[in-house]
């Protein structure tokens, strides 16, 4: 069964994602942060697809994805790290990333070598549902890979319940209009965006991202949601690390308490 699933079957609530850029800060750090997360008690680790023109992401995730394009990491290695993690890592693991790099590889290519890797969800920000629906659906079913979609506070509601039945997994609901990045506690309107996607009663859990960045903003996202994505809050502490292991620990401590 897809990890995924699996992790959705078990637990609803409190659920913590950790993001952080392949490649960064050092070409072969992926698998042993992904092992610091898992240790530390993450749910769910999602690796960014490093990319010149990250348009969705703020300037701590956007100089992350330099960095790690100037250390030389790429898609085909990528993969190869994530089998190389997969060696101790059991939790859910999800590529993050932009179409381009994915198209030049090949839709089927990686799909077939993603979750052959390990990989068990996408999230592509730039592929738009009726392409996805309409040329790709079929090859993410066949692989079992899941393919999650993103909602914001602009997305209308019949969009948001197009967006649920065409998904499986989890729906990224994005807590703002604007890039990722940290942002302080959640606004009343925020309040009030997450409280109309409860009331949609959606098929599929919802993980909110952008903006959490703290225990209080962790915790009010899941009074909303499943749980909560954590990035440039994560990859800030990346920068500066000197023991994955130890500054791994507390970080996820401070976040989940």
């Amino acid at each position: 069964m897809n990890r995924i699933t699996e992790l959705f079957n078990k637990k609803n609530k409190n659920i913590l994602s950790v993001f952080y850029t392949a490649g960064f800060p050092g070409l072969n750090d992926t698998p042993s942060i992904a092992r610091g997360l898992e240790k530390a008690g993450a749910d769910v680790i999602e690796i960014g697809i490093p990319f010149s023109d990250p348009v969705a992401d703020g300037p701590v995730i956007q100089d992350s994805n330099k960095i790690a394009l100037d250390n030389g990491m790429n898609l085909k290695l990528l993969l190869q790290q994530v089998g190389e993690l997969r060696k101790e890592v059991k939790v859910p693991v999800i590529l993050m990333g932009y179409l381009n790099p994915v198209l030049q590889y090949g839709i089927e290519n990686f799909c077939r070598d993603a979750v052959k890797s390990g990989v068990d969800g996408v999230i592509l920000p730039d592929l738009p549902l009726q392409e996805f629906e309409n040329e790709y659906k079929e090859l993410f079913l066949k692989h079992d890979l899941k393919n999650i979609f993103l909602i914001s506070p602009t997305t209308s509601t019949e969009r948001i319940y197009q967006i649920d039945r065409a998904s499986e997994g989890f729906i990224y609901a994005v807590s703002a209009s604007s890039t990722t990045g940290a942002k302080g506690n959640f606004t009343e309107d925020q309040v009030a965006y997450f409280k109309k996607l409860q009331s949609l009663k959606l098929k599929n859990p919802l993980l909110i991202g952008f903006g959490i960045s703290s225990r209080e903003t962790f915790a009010k996202a899941c009074e909303f949601g499943s749980g909560a994505i954590i990035g440039s809050a994560f990859i800030q502490l990346l920068k500066s690390a000197k023991d994955f292991d130890k500054e791994i620990g507390s970080f996820v401590q401070s976040i989940k308490g």
